[in-house]
């Protein structure tokens, strides 16, 4: 599993799967490889889901923003056993 965080406060907002990490890499810009921040804006949110994300990771996404228009979100791999 790849937990999820709002970069600034370091709060956890969730945990997605290998395969909507494999979406987010996709669809969004990284600095460079493997770079684990992305910038969200809420209307790509909305165009995630016309593009078919998992509800999961709408929602976590969603969670991110926090009222607000945009936010940082970080990634790291969860070392727990599956």
């Amino acid at each position: 599993m790849i937990k999820i965080y709002n970069k600034s406060s370091n709060e956890l907002l969730g945990r997605i799967s290998e395969n909507d990490l494999n979406f987010l890499v996709e669809h969004l810009e990284e600095e460079e490889l493997d770079d684990p921040d992305y910038y969200l804006q809420k209307e790509t949110i909305e165009d995630f889901e016309k593009k078919g994300a998992s509800p999961k990771l709408v929602e976590i996404l969603r969670s991110a923003l926090q009222g607000q228009d945009a936010a940082e979100i970080r990634w790291e791999r969860d070392n727990l056993p599956t």
